[in-house]
């Protein structure tokens, strides 16, 4: 499902118009990259966890040379779904 595929479900369930629904779909992901970006946890119960994770600087390799490389520290936004959500998932 795409953005215009949720907002057009979200239009039809809710009774907006689609332009009203769009609009809570945009409000909705930049309240939570606001959230992120200043380091807050976005917590739906039931459906999910928004938190950004530190992943730790290591060493690499390019695929194509085989060359070692480093690859810096560098945060990175993640999703874990919650257990009501994973519970209908695998009915």
């Amino acid at each position: 499902m795409n953005k215009t595929q949720l907002v057009a479900k979200i239009s039809e369930k809710s009774g907006l118009t689609k332009k009203d629904a769009n609009k809570v779909v945009d409000s909705f992901i930049e309240t939570v990259e606001e959230a992120l970006v200043d380091g807050e946890k976005v917590v739906l119960v039931g459906f999910g966890t928004f938190e950004v994770k530190t992943r730790k600087a290591r060493s690499g390799r390019n695929p194509r040379t085989g060359e070692v490389i480093n690859v810096a520290e560098k945060s990175i936004p993640v999703f874990k779904a919650g257990k009501a959500i994973k519970d209908k998932v695998n009915a």
